[in-house]
């Protein structure tokens, strides 16, 4: 369904300055607003890199409870103890939860930190996207996200395939649906959001990126037409933004027209075995206002990792258990050990783990104490995370907390030396990365810019 929206002043050719193409749910524009186009442009120059370091990175939306996952206190009351009894898994030393049974069998593979500090106390991804609290630098729109800094500072492996996409869903609460935001880089540098992956997790989002009745002779058409519009435009007005349109327009007919990017959503080509193995994290429980446990999305991250992507993001459940924590954990708990082992294994014996990253955390800890509805609340002072692939150093704890699991007393580990391992991990240096702003200043993404040692040294 491609549609050209006329107004404005018309030209002999027909067409008005102010129309502009509509693909699928994207356009195109010759004026005015942001588009595919504009999306595009933070790829347009920067061509093909040799090598291909990614992150996958699983948003736990709501405040996942550490101490019900990696960080069991066997030794605390009953009323901070909680249900769950740890486990023994395959590296001495270390147990985690006993609802993560796949984990523990290849705990090698992981490295789980027990002391996750700095918490802005917001429910809110954007600290695990970017590092920073929302409210930092406000008036230039932010810190940009892992993904949005990649796009800028690396670009694309493949112009048909985004740098970064973002696939955590719609929810009726924005705060459980994080894709990572560009910040001062500005929206052409924001993820990639196939936003028919709805928050029914049914669609794969195809329909975002296939050309619906439209065939390629009869978009080229359109493209001839819009590069007559611009190059008019052009003329009139002389604009920068004009001057870069044929670049930009035709890396987004590329993306739109190349199956790459349509094949790596399509689950299809998968074995049934594969498909099996990830789960669909059916049904969907304790979702309310947020976003689903979609297995499925796990796979397709590994899919598109492997068709170029650098950065994919993904909302996985909503851990927000102020109630029922128990029965919400055995359930979530139980589909992200099925979908994170799945994908490290794909990872592992494709030959990936060591360039892919991935990243499982949430925006802050539960409390220690079990509140009278069997629930944990909101606790900033600490959370947790657990890391694989990368060339990490795993098969590892990192961090401890005290006897109650209310605060670090070991190696606390804040948000942006996670961030700034997974930064290193893609290859980027943020020590000796400077960015512009929108004021013109050089500004680096992170203040803490130095990789965790005990990961990466």
């Amino acid at each position: 369904m491609l549609t050209i929206f006329g107004g404005g002043q018309r030209y002999c050719d027909g067409v008005s300055r102010r129309s502009f193409l509509r693909v699928g749910a994207f356009s195109m524009g010759a004026i005015g607003g942001l588009s595919l186009t504009d999306v595009m442009r933070a790829e347009a120059a920067q061509g093909k890199r040799p090598g291909h370091k990614a992150l996958i990175n699983i948003f736990l939306a709501g405040g996942p409870p550490h101490q019900d996952m990696w960080d069991i206190k066997t030794e605390a009351p009953s009323d901070i103890r909680g249900e769950f009894k740890a486990i023994k898994t395959n590296v001495d030393g270390i147990q985690i939860g006993e609802v993560f049974q796949r984990i523990a069998g290849m705990a090698d593979k992981f490295a789980f930190i027990r002391s996750v500090v700095g918490s802005a106390g917001d429910h809110d991804g954007y600290q695990c996207m970017s590092g920073w609290p929302r409210r930092a630098l406000p008036a230039q729109g932010g810190y940009p996200s892992i993904g949005s800094t990649a796009a800028k500072v690396l670009g694309p492996i493949d112009r048909a395939v985004p740098v970064s996409v973002g696939l955590a869903p719609p929810a009726q609460a924005s705060t459980w649906s994080e894709n990572g935001s560009a910040g001062f880089l500005g929206a052409g540098y924001a993820p990639f959001r196939p936003n028919a992956a709805g928050a029914g997790g049914g669609d794969s989002g195809l329909d975002v990126i296939k050309l619906k009745g439209i065939s390629l002779e009869r978009l080229n058409d359109r493209r001839r037409m819009l590069k007559a519009m611009d190059s008019t435009r052009r003329d009139l007005e002389g604009s920068l933004l004009v001057q870069d349109r044929d670049s930009t327009t035709s890396a987004a007919f590329d993306l739109l027209t190349s199956s790459k990017l349509a094949d790596a959503f399509d689950l299809s080509k998968e074995s049934t075995k594969t498909r099996e193995r990830y789960g669909t994290g059916q049904p969907f429980k304790f979702t309310y206002d947020g976003v689903p446990t979609n297995n499925e999305h796990v796979l397709v991250a590994r899919r598109l990792v492997e068709a170029g992507c650098r950065v994919v993001s993904l909302s996985f459940g909503r851990w927000d258990s102020h109630g029922d924590n128990f029965g919400l954990v055995r359930d979530h708990g139980t589909k992200l050990d099925q979908c994170v082992t799945a994908l490290i294994e794909d990872l592992d014996q494709r030959g990936m783990l060591n360039d892919v990253s991935v990243a499982v955390w949430g925006e802050f800890g539960r409390t220690p104490k079990i509140n009278p509805e069997a629930g944990r609340d909101h606790w900033p002072q600490v959370s947790c995370a657990l890391l694989a692939g990368g060339g990490m150093h795993t098969g590892q704890i990192i961090g401890a907390t005290n006897h109650l699991g209310e605060y670090a007393t070991e190696r606390p580990v804040h948000f942006q030396e996670i961030l700034a391992t997974l930064y290193h991990n893609i290859g980027i240096d943020v020590e000796n990365t400077l960015i512009q702003d929108r004021s013109g200043r050089p500004t680096r993404v992170l203040e803490k810019t130095t990789p965790m040692p005990e990961l990466v040294g």
